[in-house]
């Protein structure tokens, strides 16, 4: 069986990218926790590949800092490059993504910012105290 769970931060913004074929695939690096004994931990860091809907979730929603969990599988790709030498990279392909704290001040400051000549509504007080709910970011 080959099933990945981590539950860590991303250590940088996730980069999106679309590919010749139309599919979008957005990479991004989580870093772990190991606990060991006499309060000494060592972090171990993880490349994670997302495709399609989730890859573009992951890339609106996911930057450095967010604290996320993962279900995926591990791939190993290897390659050449324009040398002939031989290169290998082990990876977590997520199938699901959990955003674990929620969204960064920056989303919300973006969607306050009025467009240039458009009038705004004051919020109702109903409004105000409303959560804005995260979608779900599990592959279809």
């Amino acid at each position: 069986m080959n099933k990945v769970l981590l539950t860590g931060r991303l250590t940088r913004d996730p980069e999106t990218r679309q590919l010749a074929s139309g599919k979008t695939i957005t990479s991004f690096n989580v870093a772990t926790n190991e606990y060991r004994g006499q309060g000494e931990e060592r972090a171990e860091y993880h490349s994670v590949v997302t495709w399609d809907r989730l890859a573009e979730v992951c890339g609106q929603y996911l930057g450095k800092g967010s604290q996320v969990a993962i279900d995926g599988r591990i791939q190993t790709r290897q390659w050449e490059d324009d040398r002939g030498v031989r290169h290998w990279k082990t990876e977590v392909v997520a199938g699901h993504v959990e955003m674990l704290s929620g969204r960064r001040k920056k989303d919300y400051e973006a969607e306050a910012v009025p467009d240039e000549g458009s009038a705004v509504d004051a919020p109702d007080a109903a409004d105000a105290d409303a959560a804005e709910p995260i979608p779900d970011v599990a592959a279809a």
